[in-house]
């Protein structure tokens, strides 16, 4: 058993995997020198190890410290630490030498704050290690206590900064990335009569969170049939919000055509099975074409939710017979198209289920009563405000309980009536 130069405890030099637990004397706080943050202190030679407690001592700073030899006791100590770490680190230890030290101390701790400390001959190497992830570097023959506390504390606000332009970096992309998503997923509807009205909102239920899966397209062909599709792929985040987007494009593809509501729905099924990324996921959709007489619709569900009918200032739920959710079970579904007539200025809502399934209460949903019941309250609004009415009911019911737990949206369809904007 060998002294340790380092603290007042005897410690086994060199025991592998024992960081050696190195205790500064405790003085008053000083909110200006105190930080919030652990040393860890990668040295195999002792007296360094030394002459760096001894400055911390009569340094200003109040920080715990921890004293490895070598890089594999490092890297153990920082796969449990749970506190900020700011690393003195040699590059000329048992187990590695030079800037791989630096390297391998950030594949295993990225959040932590590195300061090399080189010899007198290695200052070319302080500044290649700096370049390679380090926060600073100091020579060793230059060291002081006032030298080294600036260089801790400079270093840990460095990686905060780091941290903080990496996190703005990473929010910037995400909204560039919601930006392009949602052009795809949420087109301007193509319409060549202006006697027929879509209205369109779409709410995020996710804070700094990717767009979901959740698609609508209105197009209107030469013939004066407007058709329509809302969809909802399941899952969150960048992979199915594209293959949202792959659906929607292939389903104006087919609607401009040419081909039948229940062509384009084995169509999407076809493309939805070979673009997922898991055989769990699926779609659910629904097709309307609204025939140019404006008397009836034509309505084609797979797995989706129902719709609400507006008529006058009546408002019901429609849940025609529909089909199984697309990618279930490839090529074994079955979707029947209903027809259902419409009074002259009806309406057709057509929503994903994130509209009604947001909690209302501490264990319950909004639920499909919920929201028809909400919707038949706002009744005599005109489309845009029914719509905007509807997504800010069910935002409000679920704002006490985390919020909107999916992706909302909502669209309004019908020809020229008392329900659109005036």
């Amino acid at each position: 058993m060998t002294e340790s130069p380092v603290g007042t405890s005897p410690v086994p030099v060199g025991t592998p995997g024992i960081p050696e637990q190195v205790g500064i004397p405790h003085r008053p706080e000083s909110p200006l020198w105190n930080i919030d943050a652990s040393i860890l202190l990668v040295e195999d030679d002792a007296g360094d190890a030394l002459l760096v407690e001894e400055m911390l001592t009569d340094s200003e700073l109040d920080p715990s410290l921890t004293w490895c030899k070598t890089l594999a006791e490092a890297r153990a100590f920082l796969h449990t630490s749970t506190t900020p770490v700011c690393v003195l680190l040699d590059l000329h230890l048992p187990d590695v030498h030079g800037l791989d030290a630096v390297r391998q101390i950030l594949e295993s701790d990225s959040e932590a704050a590195i300061v090399v400390l080189t010899g007198l001959e290695d200052s070319g190497t302080g500044l290649r290690a700096v370049a390679g992830g380090a926060q600073d570097y100091l020579v060793k023959g230059r060291l002081g206590p006032e030298i080294l506390s600036r260089a801790i504390r400079y270093a840990l606000q460095r990686k905060e900064v780091e941290r903080a332009a990496a996190a703005l970096r990473a929010n910037r992309l995400i909204a560039q990335e919601n930006a392009r998503l949602e052009r795809g997923l949420l087109p301007v509807p193509l319409l060549r009569d202006n006697r027929f009205h879509a209205r369109a909102r779409y709410e995020p239920g996710r804070v700094h969170g990717l767009l979901s899966g959740d698609f609508y397209d209105v197009v209107q062909t030469s013939d004066g049939t407007v058709h329509a599709v809302i969809g909802d792929v399941s899952g969150h985040g960048a992979a199915e919000a594209a293959l949202g987007v792959c659906l929607r494009v292939a389903w104006r593809t087919a609607v401009l055509c040419g081909t039948s509501q229940t062509e384009q729905i084995a169509l999407l099924e076809e493309i939805l099975v070979a673009e997922r990324s898991d055989a769990h996921v699926f779609a659910t959709v629904t097709s309307l074409v609204f025939s140019p007489d404006q008397r009836h619709a034509q309505i084609l569900r797979a797995g989706h939710p129902g719709l609400l009918l507006r008529q006058g200032g009546d408002v019901t739920w429609v849940e025609p017979e529909g089909g199984m959710a697309l990618g279930l079970l490839p090529g074994m579904g079955r979707w029947p198209t209903v027809d259902i007539p419409l009074a002259p200025g009806a309406g057709v809502v057509l929503f994903t289920d994130g509209l009604f399934e947001g909690r209302d209460g501490p264990d319950s949903r909004l639920g499909e009563e919920g929201l028809l019941a909400m919707a038949q309250d706002n009744g005599h609004l005109p489309a845009h405000a029914f719509v905007d009415a509807l997504v800010a009911g069910a935002a409000e019911g679920a704002a006490p309980y985390g919020g909107l737990a999916d992706d909302v949206a909502v669209l309004h369809l019908g020809w020229g009536s008392e329900h659109d904007e005036h």
